[in-house]
C-alpha cells in the first residue's frame, strides 16, 4: 500500500506560539490557578496534555467568553486562546484582577484590528465565519455593525442600505466556500470593499489537497480533532474534489481495517492544530499495516513536544 505524506502537515506558527505561551505560563506561576478561557487549540489532546501542567480549560460551548470569565476565581491566571479575544473580554479579565496571558494567533489579531479600523471609518462589516466559534464570536461581538455570514443564502437575507461595505472572512474558512460567497456579495453590493483574510497556513493546507490526484487516492485520512475548522475543511475540500473515502481521525486508534479494505494509496494530512506526534503514528502505522497490526499507544507527554 503507498502511503502519501501530504505536506505541509502539523502545527502552524500560531498554535506553536500558543502552547509555547501555556508551557511558559506553567513555569511562570507555579503556585497559580491557571485557567484557559476556552480550548487554547482545538485538540483535545493539547488540553490533556496542559492539564498535566496544571492548566484548566474552562469551555462550555452554549456560553460566549464574557460568559465563560464568570466561571473563573479572581485572581487566576487566564489565558486566552489563539483564536482571538473582544477587548471587553480583555476589558472585563483586568477588572476582575486576573493575570491575562493573550495566546491569541498575530493572524487572527490582524483580521480584528481591520474590522475595528473600518467600524472606525463607519462600515457595514460582512464577516464570513462559522456560528459559535471563537475567532468569530471575538469579531461579532465587537459592534451590532458586524454581520455574519455563515452560507452564501445569509447574504440575500441583509438589507443593507450603506454603500460602505467592507467584506473579509475567519482566517480558517476554505478558500474555495470563501470565493463563493465573495462573488456573490460582489453582486448584491457592487461597491462593497474586500479583504480575503485566510491564513497562509490554513490557504498551503486545502490547496495541498486540491491538487492530490484524485483518481490515484483510494482513502484521505485527515488526523485532526472534530472541533477544529481548519481539519473539518479540509475534509470538506478533499470530499469536494472527489476522494471517495475521508476520514477525519482524533488519532490512529479511530483507524479500522473496513476504511482500507481493498486501498492501494492512502494519503494522510492534519490540520494546523494537530500535534505531529500524533500524525507520524498515523503514518507509521499505515506504512507497515496489517489487519491484525496491534495499534501503539499514545503517550499524552510527547503531544506538547
Amino acid at each position: 500500500m503507498e502511503i502519501i505524506k501530504v505536506t505541509p502537515r502539523g502545527y502552524c506558527k500560531g498554535v506553536t506560539r500558543a502552547i509555547r505561551l501555556a508551557k511558559e505560563t506553567a513555569q511562570q506561576y507555579p503556585g497559580k490557578d491557571i485557567y484557559i478561557l476556552g480550548m487554547l487549540v482545538h485538540n483535545q489532546f493539547v488540553m490533556q496534555a496542559l492539564k498535566e501542567l496544571n492548566i484548566h480549560t474552562i469551555d462550555d460551548k452554549s456560553k460566549t467568553r464574557m460568559e465563560l470569565l464568570d466561571s473563573i476565581p479572581s485572581g487566576s491566571v487566564v489565558i486566552f486562546t489563539a483564536h482571538g479575544v473582544s477587548p471587553d473580554v480583555k476589558k472585563k479579565a483586568t477588572e476582575r484582577g486576573f493575570i491575562s496571558i493573550d495566546a491569541s494567533c498575530p493572524d487572527v489579531v490582524k483580521t480584528q484590528e481591520l474590522v475595528i479600523e473600518m467600524l472606525d471609518k463607519n462600515y457595514e462589516i460582512l464577516y464570513i465565519g462559522k456560528e459559535h466559534h471563537p475567532e468569530a464570536e471575538a469579531i461579532t461581538s465587537l459592534s451590532n455593525h458586524v454581520h455574519l455570514i455563515t452560507k452564501v443564502t445569509d447574504v440575500d437575507l441583509l438589507s443593507l442600505s450603506s454603500k460602505l461595505i467592507f467584506v473579509t472572512n475567519q482566517t480558517t474558512m476554505s478558500i474555495f466556500d470563501i470565493d463563493t460567497i465573495f462573488k456573490h456579495i460582489k453582486e448584491l453590493y457592487p461597491s462593497a470593499m474586500f479583504s480575503e483574510e485566510i491564513c497562509n497556513a490554513t490557504r498551503i493546507r486545502q490547496q495541498a489537497i486540491a491538487n492530490l490526484d484524485t483518481r490515484q487516492v483510494d482513502v484521505l485520512y485527515v488526523v485532526g480533532d472534530k472541533h477544529s475548522n481548519n481539519s473539518n475543511r479540509l475534509a470538506q475540500i478533499a470530499k469536494e474534489k472527489g476522494i471517495q473515502k475521508v476520514y477525519l481521525i482524533d488519532d490512529v486508534l479511530d483507524i479500522s481495517n473496513d476504511q482500507l479494505k481493498d486501498a492501494k494509496c492512502v494519503a494522510v494530512t492534519s490540520g494546523a492544530s494537530t500535534p505531529t506526534y500524533l500524525t507520524n503514528l498515523v503514518i507509521e502505522y499505515l506504512s507497515k499495516y496489517s489487519p491484525n497490526k496491534e495499534k501503539p499507544i499514545i503517550d499524552i507527554h510527547k503531544i506538547l513536544i
